[in-house]
C-alpha cells in the first residue's frame, strides 16, 4: 500500500488499526471499544523546511503506533483499507 502513495514534506501515511470485536475466549466486546482511533505509520515524508531552507525531520518513523484525531487528516481508501 505504501508504494502507491508516497507522502511528501512533513506528511505521514497511517493505516488505521481496527480493534477486534471478540476476545480469544469468545466474549463479544461493546461497540464503544471499536471507536479507538489508533493507527500504524506506514510511510513518512522527508520532513519540512524552515525559512533558511534547512530540513526539519519528522519525529515518527515507520512502524510506530499513533493516536489519530477524530476529525483531522485526509481519509484515503486503497484496496478496502482506510
Amino acid at each position: 500500500m505504501a508504494r502507491r502513495l508516497i507522502p511528501l514534506f512533513d506528511r505521514i501515511l497511517i493505516e488505521k488499526i481496527v480493534p477486534p470485536a471478540k476476545t480469544n475466549s469468545g466474549i463479544l466486546l461493546p461497540e464503544k471499544t471499536s471507536k479507538l482511533n489508533t493507527g500504524k505509520v506506514v510511510a513518512v515524508g522527508q520532513g519540512g523546511r524552515d525559512r533558511d531552507g534547512k530540513l526539519i525531520p519528522v519525529h515518527v518513523k515507520e512502524g510506530d503506533t499513533v493516536l489519530l484525531p477524530e476529525y483531522g487528516g485526509t481519509e484515503v481508501k486503497l484496496a478496502d483499507k482506510e
